[in-house]
């Protein structure tokens, strides 16, 4: 049985020559990696209270904030796998591809953008990616025509 092209890993070459690629946004990747670098710090700074008071309360804060900065890292991984590649005929989004022809509505939201596909489920496009205004123009100029 032969997979569907517009389901892929790899986009196909019928998309066309690379336009543009919106990644996560610098500002979003900031805003977690100071997270990540004081959850850090303060991970080090209770756990030195722990080796110098030893008291159990400063060791299990010093796990909260281990958890903490964690799951930040891998919150900051997974947003950067969050690209939105557009071709001259479709876009790839994390492991799936759509020709323009293919896309019945684009829907706008306030935090996202959601593409219908005539066939397989929604795109949704977050707003945190970069140029993410722009993304949404182009996209929404090439449902329409």
């Amino acid at each position: 049985m032969q997979a569907d092209p517009t389901q892929t890993a790899e986009p196909p070459r019928r998309l066309g020559k690379l336009i543009a690629v919106h990644g996560a946004a610098p500002a979003s990747l900031q805003r977690a990696a100071v997270a990540a670098v004081l959850a850090f710090i303060f991970f080090l700074g209770t756990l030195l209270l722990f080796y110098t008071r030893q008291h159990l309360g400063y060791f299990m804060i010093s796990s909260a904030f281990l958890v903490v900065y964690l799951l930040t890292l891998s919150g900051i991984w997974m947003q950067k796998r969050r690209t939105v590649k557009l071709y001259e005929n479709g876009l790839t989004h994390r492991k799936e591809s759509a020709f323009w022809q293919d896309i019945t509505a684009a829907t706008p939201g306030e935090q996202d953008l959601t593409l219908e596909r005539k066939k397989g489920a929604p795109i949704k496009l977050p707003a945190s990616l970069h140029q993410f205004e722009h993304l949404r123009a182009h996209v929404l100029d090439r449902t329409r025509s």
